[in-house]
């Protein structure tokens, strides 16, 4: 029978469901039951339980600091009740006092046969945290009834709430109860503000928001190009489609105060401003700002973002090869700002991959496939976006997971070593991990956005092109924070170009070769914007003309961190670096796939051959979105690589009964 509740795998290959889920629907009223191939015949109760928790995300706000704290409790509170009936691991909640919170444990009887009671425990642990989290999600009466669609599947009565597990009529249950109860009342005093609907305390924009529209040019109210700033749209949709009324405040600014998994205090800084404490874990330093030694970094990366949009047309007559041969296997990052220009292409794009020759699953070559570099770009920009009806990045490593948990060359052994786990002790296990790996990577990634408080790539362009050129004073319109001129990317509007208008107004203004923008996709199915000159006050990222950019400040990289702290730790879980079989694929077809507008032009497959490699990838693909500059994003990926052994280290301890 088919799970109607869980994850339909479209396919067998890994990520597919990252765009399934973004291709479905333009509509963000509608709300979509995820339909995939995965049976339930194999599946424990812990990956029936993490599909629907998964669901509920989708059909959520795309908060992903929340959904990583919702996937760390609910993973931990399943970890709970499989440890609960077991000698040798340590809860990480239930019996233990955590950030001052007790969760009181009582000697109860186990059962001989303890696999159904576990079971049991897991489901109302996980159905009671569920229902109390995603209470007010727009998705709410969905995940609600799916969620109790599963409880009667397996058998369980949903309407049953005893928490008194020594005395109540059904002891697994009540036991299932209480943990999750545990969670809610432990997630009420973690720091995240849950009761307030995780809203800032004292944060403060300091610059005035910026209106977006096709008509409105520049960022003529900001003032400090180092800051972030609101985006102000006409009608604002979030990453998960659904439609946001007021301007979105920062998601998130407070979040380095939540309590995490396993960083440690040896790793955490505390600076002030307004009388608040923002926290900061494996602090990366300051960003390039403009005024500063860094300004030419400052400059030259937020050059970049509009550069590599002039990549974004089918027309773009470069072709690459995106296969292992030729992309991956990056050994070293830069450590200096100073240094990133040798790490990133500033015209042509991409990074410094060296490839791989020989498959080491196969014993073969990785053979060859080139495509047009325009088509490739864009891809990248939305398979790697998060939304509509997205798991946000913290999700989609738990979809990675499963993919690669239900590939027929996996073996289940912890690490790589020892004996083949069944599947609900490997799930169980997995999940704990990778729920603490994210939840980690936010409180990393937004203790730092919180601080730093960076300029996204939408708002520097425009006001740097506000200003003018910074490249030569003795050409016009030269100011000292303006964007530096690149000959074929970034010119002055001369007379008797195009651009001119009609009264010459905008000669001596910035123009970019660009992607033109949502102003010229009347239809996405049909029409592409492409790339061309353009007056730089016009800038757009690649996205929706309803989205733009995500609210919360740039640096550093959330997919960044999350992307690389989850990659560092299926390395350790599985013990290899390489996905199975040693490449995982995405087939994409012609003209059935882009959502922004028509495309891509010719079939490709995307592939990777280690989980780094898949963690790379999303990187540059924000790059491409112009979402993030260079500086945003090594940082992230550096703190990754710390966070994922550190949970892994952790995890194992626990594992050992420590």
């Amino acid at each position: 029978m088919k799970n109607k509740y869980s994850l339909k795998l479209i396919t067998t290959l890994i990520l597919a469901y990252v765009i399934t889920a973004c291709t479905n629907s333009d509509d963000p009223k509608v709300i979509q039951e995820v339909e995939l191939t995965a049976e339930r015949d194999g599946h424990s109760v812990a990956r029936l339980w993490n599909e629907v928790v998964l669901d509920a995300i989708r059909n959520d706000y795309a908060r992903p600091t929340v959904h990583a704290r919702n996937l760390f409790h609910i993973s931990s509170a399943m970890y709970d009740s499989w440890t609960a009936y077991r000698k040798t691991e340590t809860p990480l909640l239930f019996g233990q006092s955590l950030n001052g919170y007790n969760c009181n444990k009582t000697d109860f009887d186990v059962p001989v046969d303890t696999l159904p009671a576990q079971e049991k425990t897991i489901s109302y642990a996980t159905f009671s945290l569920l229902k109390h989290r995603f209470a007010t999600s727009p998705g709410a009466g969905f995940t609600l009834h799916q969620a109790e669609e599963l409880m009667v599947e397996l058998g369980f009565d949903s309407t049953f709430t005893s928490i008194d597990y020594q005395n109540a009529t059904d002891p697994a249950a009540a036991l299932g109860n209480y943990i999750a109860n545990c969670y809610i009342e432990f997630g009420l005093t973690d720091g995240s503000n849950e009761q307030n609907d995780y809203a800032n305390t004292v944060y403060k924009p300091v610059n005035a928001d910026i209106k977006l529209n096709y008509e409105l040019a520049g960022n003529p109210d900001i003032t400090d190009l180092n800051r972030w700033q609101r985006i102000a749209l006409e009608n604002f949709i979030d990453q998960s489609g659904n439609l946001v009324t007021d301007i979105p405040d920062f998601l998130g600014a407070e979040w380095g105060q939540v309590v995490p998994f396993s960083l440690s205090e040896n790793d955490k800084q505390v600076f002030q401003r307004d009388g608040f404490d923002y926290q900061v874990f494996h602090d990366p330093g300051s960003p390039p700002l403009i005024d500063n030694e860094l300004s030419d970094e400052y400059k030259w990366g937020f050059a970049l973002v509009a550069i590599w949009s002039g990549h974004l047309d089918q027309s773009d007559d470069v072709m690459w090869d995106i296969s292992p041969r030729s992309l991956g296997n990056i050994n070293s990052f830069p450590e200096n700002f100073e240094d990133f220009d040798q790490f990133y292409s500033l015209v042509d794009g991409g990074d410094a991959s060296q490839g791989y020759s020989i498959n080491p699953a196969t014993g073969k070559e990785y053979e060859e496939q080139l495509v047009p570099r325009g088509d490739y770009a864009r891809v990248l920009a939305e398979f790697w976006a998060d939304g509509p009806k997205s798991e946000t990045p913290p999700g989609h490593w738990f979809v990675i997971l499963n993919s690669v948990s239900d590939h027929p060359l996996m073996e289940k052994r912890w690490a790589g070593e020892g004996d083949i786990l069944g599947n609900l002790e490997w799930d169980i296990k997995t999940y704990f991990a990778m729920g603490g790996t994210m939840h980690d990577a936010a409180v990393t990634a937004w203790g730092v956005k919180g601080w730093y408080d960076y300029i996204r790539p939408v708002s520097a362009i425009r006001a740097m092109a506000d200003l003018g050129q910074s490249t030569d004073p003795l050409l016009p319109s030269y100011h000292k924070n303006g964007l530096p001129l690149v000959p074929n990317h970034i010119e002055l509007v001369n007379a008797g170009d195009p651009l001119a208008g009609d009264n010459n107004e905008h000669i001596g203004k910035i123009k970019l070769y660009a992607w033109r923008g949502p102003a010229y996709i009347e239809s996405p199915a049909t029409d592409q914007a492409g790339a061309q000159w353009i007056l730089a006050e016009h800038w757009w990222s690649y996205q929706r003309p309803s989205f733009v950019t995500p609210p919360f400040a740039g640096y550093v990289s959330g997919h960044s961190t999350f992307s690389r702290a989850a990659a560092e730790l299926m390395t350790l879980v599985t013990g290899s670096e390489y996905f199975p079989g040693g490449m995982s694929e995405f087939k994409i077809k012609a003209n059935d796939f882009l959502v922004f507008e028509q495309g891509p032009s010719a079939d490709m497959t995307l592939q990777w051959a280690t989980y780094q490699d898949a963690s790379d990838q999303c990187s540059l693909s924000r790059i491409w979105g112009g979402i993030h500059p260079p500086a945003d994003d090594l940082p992230g990926r550096r703190m990754g690589m710390k966070i994922g052994p550190e949970a892994f280290n952790k995890v194992q301890s626990m594992f050992n009964g420590n």
